[in-house]
């Protein structure tokens, strides 16, 4: 799925009248490029391999890990015929692997099914995605942003997005969810716009952020 084109400028225009401080942002980072990838249980592999590690590491076990699997590609069928060895070989932890595992199989016995989620509502979508070990609601957001081009998600527990409304609308040290929500609900329903264009701010002005890999 794609962002329509038209819509994401006319929401662009009425964030930028609606919230002068995003509207600051928007003009200095400049055209929307968020892109949406394909491939449901991949893009889930690839945030429980990532996770708690440098992008660097993520993407050496990743490659590695294809390496392993017959079409080079991470399929659930793939990766469930794997061992435990297997996967250890590769550097994927014991944890992970427990999650992996779980993915796998809730993907095959169609505990999540993602073709169904592309029909399902963000919560009833995030819903059936924290059924999977490994997978917490911040994971889900980022699934239904980055996978699915849902453009009204505001995670508001994401550390990137949190610094950067901090330091951009002259929050306190540890702004409360409410605070947060307050400022994004004028956003709405384009809180997936607002909240790329938050994330751009955090790479100019050097902010740590956690967006995904």
């Amino acid at each position: 799925m794609t962002f329509d084109a038209a819509e994401v400028e006319q929401a662009i225009k009425r964030l930028t009248t609606a919230d002068p401080v995003l509207g600051k942002v928007i003009r200095r980072v400049g055209d929307f490029a968020l892109k949406t990838e394909k491939g449901g249980y991949e893009i889930l592999v690839r945030s429980i391999l990532s996770q708690q590690i440098s992008i660097a590491a993520a993407r050496t076990i990743r490659t590695r890990l294809q390496a392993l699997l017959p079409s080079k590609k991470i399929r659930a069928k793939d990766i469930h015929a794997l061992t435990d060895e297997q996967l250890q070989s590769v550097g994927v932890s014991q944890q992970k692997r427990t999650y992996l595992r779980d993915l796998t199989r809730c993907t095959l016995d169609g505990t999540i099914c993602f073709r169904r989620l592309k029909s399902k509502a963000d919560d009833e979508a995030i819903d059936e995605l924290v059924q999977v070990k490994g997978i917490g609601r911040w994971t889900a957001q980022m699934y239904l942003m980055f996978s699915l081009g849902r453009l009204d998600v505001f995670a508001v527990g994401d550390l990137g997005i949190r610094n950067a409304m901090k330091s951009l609308y002259g929050l306190d040290k540890k702004p409360t969810i409410a605070e947060l929500e307050n400022i994004a609900s004028i956003w709405a329903p384009h809180r997936s716009i607002a909240s790329w264009y938050l994330w751009r701010a955090n790479d100019q002005r050097a902010i740590s952020s956690e967006y995904p890999v």
